[in-house]
């Protein structure tokens, strides 16, 4: 039995988190960032990003979460042409990966909520702290992918979004579509980072972290293209920049790929999420090879 001192903590970090994380067996820092502690209920990987230098922010090193890879063996496995699950939460606890999933509901933030999750007045949703009004405003997340084995290899322009899920981060299970072409991995595997830009809702922060990932089934001979900074071009989809994109960077002290400024179409403060916004399809990204 879980012991009711543990239960009111996780409450506790529930509170507390300022983001939301998408979390698997093949991420960094699962287990927390105390080295040889296996903490159940840790919310290291879900500090959101804001105003930090580069080598801050990158690889979600402000808390050294780099430094704290998957066990051996685990990976976030990509399907050639098909689909991969994560779970969004706001804490280890509220998810599979910890408490054998006592904790966990259909929300990230292990509650029960409507089908039909709003705040009345264009209010906030903030437990789970999804940065959002509803269901239609969230933002959209994304995966991109390094085809380098060694962290510190990876760069913003080996490093392409493969994957849009719109309307994210919502419900606790989250599953992504895979190109087909997406070509094998090296022998030790890949990186892959999650990511995603609030759309309003608290402060305008940014959300990067990395997990060791594979490809499995691919035939591909195809390589990645280069990955180029994506741009803001709302209602004029034919300056959007095209093929392979970057991830958005963005309201951090430096090493910014997007400076905005003035109003989207709805009126808001411009905020460059993974939409067409930024001529982010929604799915697998099918155009981002050479």
């Amino acid at each position: 039995m879980i012991p009711l001192l543990t239960f009111a903590f996780l409450g506790l970090a529930g509170l507390t988190q300022a983001h939301i994380a998408a979390w698997h067996k093949g991420m960094y820092c699962l287990n927390g960032t105390i080295p040889g502690f296996d903490n159940q209920n840790t919310n290291d990987a879900v500090n959101p990003l804001f105003n930090l230098p580069k080598s801050q922010w990158w690889m979600h090193h402000n808390n050294k979460c780099d430094e704290f890879p998957p066990a051996p063996g685990d990976f976030l496995e990509l399907p050639a042409g098909g689909t991969f699950t994560v779970e969004f939460a706001g804490n280890r606890g509220q998810t599979t990966l910890s408490f054998d999933g006592k904790f966990t509901s259909e929300w990230p933030d292990g509650h029960d909520h409507p089908e039909n999750f709003s705040m009345p007045h264009n209010g906030c949703i903030t437990s789970p702290n999804l940065h959002t009004t509803n269901q239609s405003d969230a933002a959209g997340t994304v995966f991109a992918i390094s085809y380098t084995s060694d962290l510190a290899e990876v760069t913003p322009e080996n490093l392409a979004v493969f994957t849009v899920l719109y309307h994210t981060p919502w419900k606790r299970i989250a599953t992504y579509e895979v190109p087909a072409d997406l070509p094998p991995c090296p022998p030790d595997g890949c990186i892959a980072v999650f990511g995603w830009v609030p759309n309003g809702c608290g402060i305008p922060n940014m959300y990067m972290h990395p997990y060791r990932s594979k490809v499995t089934g691919s035939k591909s001979n195809k390589t990645v293209a280069p990955a180029k900074p994506p741009t803001w071009c709302e209602g004029t989809p034919s300056t959007c920049t095209k093929g392979s994109k970057q991830m958005v960077f963005w309201n951090q002290a430096d090493g910014n790929n997007i400076v905005t400024s003035g109003w989207q179409a709805d009126g808001a403060p411009k905020s460059p999420g993974y939409n067409m916004k930024l001529g982010f399809q929604n799915g697998a990204q099918n155009d981002i090879f050479l």
